[in-house]
């Protein structure tokens, strides 16, 4: 038996196959932006093939068909519905002007998702508690309706006022929608994020509803495909806040997969970590398109609620994962005022960078990584030559116009490329009061041992690790999870107030949701674990910290970890005079796995030198024992990805086989 992981990124799907014996089977193939599924279906069969055959136990999926979606703001037939006198809620948004801006004066507004003229209103109320101020007009619901139908819409969000409180009005205007406009693919927010926050709440909701079509349908497509590749054999697709769940289930909720790519990999990036006795960690996933870095603490990685995909706030728990417009395929090109520029615009699969030779005009940062030694004549094993008089030209033109010599600009193009990836670790530790000095990096993705020495001096990080194969440590990642499913309620309590009964029902309430749907999937019982939350402020505040809650609820026990939590991210607590508040009831359903099991690095290898290049001394890392030992400058190639030691960087294989590079100057 075997389980597949499968991340789908925006130039290379990445596969891993891994035997119940702990055998892995690695494949690396470019995407397809016009069809994702068919690399997708692609490599599986591929990657069976290269095992030679076998049963398949299950597929992961990470994609970025959600996020995707999204970033190209394509939302003409996308509208809403709100109660009555709500109707500006997606204009008044949070009345506040984004950090970085010193005031309203120099930031304009974006537009909002749903222009005025597609937000419908309907008569009905609720008050916070759920009871019914104004009834549901249905004549009215049902008029909505034929305008929406009328009007072509074809996706619609619809989030009344406190529905989180009772889902009843919501539930009702699907139903009289859908009789009206049978064709229309319908998001309520009861469903999508049953909370408090009204804007956060709108936005989420829409979100989901557009891109609900495009997942599912890509999803469908995808699982029909494989069904003949790999038959019987259940496709699970990554969520953001680190779990997977059936493809069947996506449907359901969607915006859950979004920035599921990224999650796999800081999820894979953090377990091997672990396993290698690093508990605090900086994720670097580095691909052709992009980097995304996640701080990771007590070997887990961190979540938020706060996530945003482009510049839109989703209210889902994803991890806390920054990312920027580096990677490998980034172009590099001169600003009007004369300066260098490295991305945000990428070369892609397709045409990819001038060196693969596929009609690519522009040189990017593997153009110039190549230009300067850094990479070997092919990747990938040799099924993708790399030509090196097409990278020179390239970069040679950009240096024309820069006045600058060929090696000068290229030398240029990698240092501005590690800045912007400094700059997201910074956004992610430094301008949070985070202090990362002491950190890990661990390197990964395609491009991303490429810059890890001189992304860590850059930022006076003493260690590097880079894992065995980090170019598919992303589906790697994907084989290392569990399934995860997250429910929540909004109902507000004083600490001095609320008793066990009442906390006990709230909990029982979420954990039978959370249980049905994990045997529904086909959890079995003892599979099954229940994680408890309760999202705490102080009596005025209004944002609320997270805190666990054991099996047996205790107020004090409660309100003593949210003083904590609450000291550990502002600094200060209220321990004595305060009246707590407990707002969101949360519960994560948790179905668990067997992980992979980590095999030692193979003994022999003679750890000799494979080549001189440019200064550096060349390696194969399958030629490299554990314990083997060397100094930079020095590149160690492998299928996937190449590293490089920078001068001053020692390096050395550990009994994983992982290559940790330490800083010695």
């Amino acid at each position: 038996m075997a389980r597949i992981g499968i991340d789908t990124g925006g130039t290379f799907t990445d596969l891993v196959l891994l035997e119940d014996s702990g055998r892995a089977v690695q494949l690396k193939l470019p995407s397809t932006p016009d069809d994702p599924a068919r690399a997708l279906v692609e490599g599986v069969g591929r990657v069976l093939e290269a095992a030679g055959g076998g049963e398949v136990a299950s597929m992961a999926h990470g994609t970025t068909v959600a996020t995707n979606a999204l970033l190209e703001e394509r939302f003409s037939s996308l509208a809403l519905v709100t109660t009555r006198g709500f109707r500006h809620v997606l204009e008044i948004a949070r009345q506040s002007v984004p950090n970085g801006y010193g005031n309203s004066y120099f930031w304009v507004k974006p537009a909002a998702i749903v222009p005025l003229e597609r937000v419908y209103e309907v008569a009905e109320r609720l008050n916070f508690r759920g009871e019914v101020l104004t009834p549901l007009d249905e004549e009215e619901a049902r008029a909505v309706g034929r305008r929406l139908r009328d009007a072509a819409i074809t996706s619609v969000g619809i989030c009344f006022l406190h529905s989180y409180a009772n889902p009843a009005h919501e539930r009702r205007m699907r139903e009289l929608l859908l009789q009206e406009h049978p064709d229309a693919v319908v998001s309520i927010s009861s469903e999508v994020w049953p909370e408090y926050r009204e804007y956060e709440r709108t936005v989420t909701t829409l979100v989901d509803a557009f891109v609900k079509p495009h997942v599912t349908g890509y999803v469908e497509r995808a699982a029909d495909r494989l069904a003949e590749t790999a038959p019987g054999a259940p496709l699970l697709i990554m969520k953001s806040n680190g779990g997977v769940l059936p493809a069947q289930a996506v449907a359901r909720l969607p915006i859950t997969t979004a920035l599921s790519g990224p999650a796999a990999g800081a999820l894979g990036a953090s377990w091997l970590a672990r396993q290698a006795g690093f508990e605090r960690v900086i994720t670097l996933d580095a691909g052709g398109t992009s980097t995304d870095v996640c701080l990771v603490e007590g070997g887990e990685p961190r979540l938020t609620k706060e996530g945003r995909i482009g510049r839109f706030p989703v209210r889902v728990p994803m991890i806390d994962i920054v990312s920027v417009g580096t990677g490998g395929g980034s172009i590099a090109w001169v600003a009007a005022e004369g300066g260098l520029k490295v991305g945000p615009r990428s070369a892609g699969a397709v045409p990819g960078p001038m060196a693969y030779g596929k009609g690519g005009s522009q040189p990017t940062l593997t153009d110039a990584n190549l230009v300067l030694g850094r990479l070997p004549e092919s990747l990938l094993g040799g099924a993708v030559p790399l030509h090196r008089e097409l990278a020179e030209a390239g970069v040679g033109r950009l240096a024309e116009s820069l006045g600058l010599s060929r090696e000068r600009t290229a030398e240029g193009i990698v240092e501005l490329a590690a800045h912007d990836q400094a700059n997201a670790v910074l956004q992610l530790t430094v301008q949070r009061g985070i202090d990362p000095s002491g950190d890990t990096l661990v390197a990964f993705g395609g491009s991303g041992p490429l810059q890890a020495a001189r992304l860590a001096r850059l930022l006076g990080l003493q260690t590097v690790l880079v894992p065995p194969s980090p170019g598919n440590v992303s589906a790697f990642g994907l084989l290392a999870v569990d399934l995860a499913d997250d429910y929540v309620l909004t109902q507000v309590h004083r600490h001095d107030a609320v008793t066990p009964a009442i906390a006990a029902e709230l909990f029982r309430q979420l954990e039978d949701s959370a249980a049905e749907s994990l045997r529904v999937q086909g959890v079995a019982a003892d599979r099954i674990a229940i994680r408890r939350f309760v999202e705490c402020r102080y009596l005025g505040e209004a944002y609320e910290v997270s805190v666990p809650v054991g099996e047996r609820f205790a107020v004090s026990e409660v309100v003593t970890r949210f003083h904590d939590a609450h000291e550990r991210a502002y600094g200060y607590a209220y321990r004595t005079e305060e009246v707590v508040e407990l707002v969101n009831w949360k519960v994560t359903g948790i179905g668990v796995i067997d992980r992979p099991r980590l095999q030692p690095a193979p003994p022999g290898g003679s750890g000799r030198l494979k080549a001189q290049r440019a200064g550096f001394a060349v390696y194969d890392r399958a030629d490299l024992p554990a314990g083997f030992t060397g100094r930079g400058p020095a590149i160690v190639e492998e299928y996937g990805s190449t590293t490089v030691v920078e001068d001053g960087f020692a390096f050395e294989v550990d009994r994983l086989g992982n290559l940790v590079l330490r800083d010695a100057q």
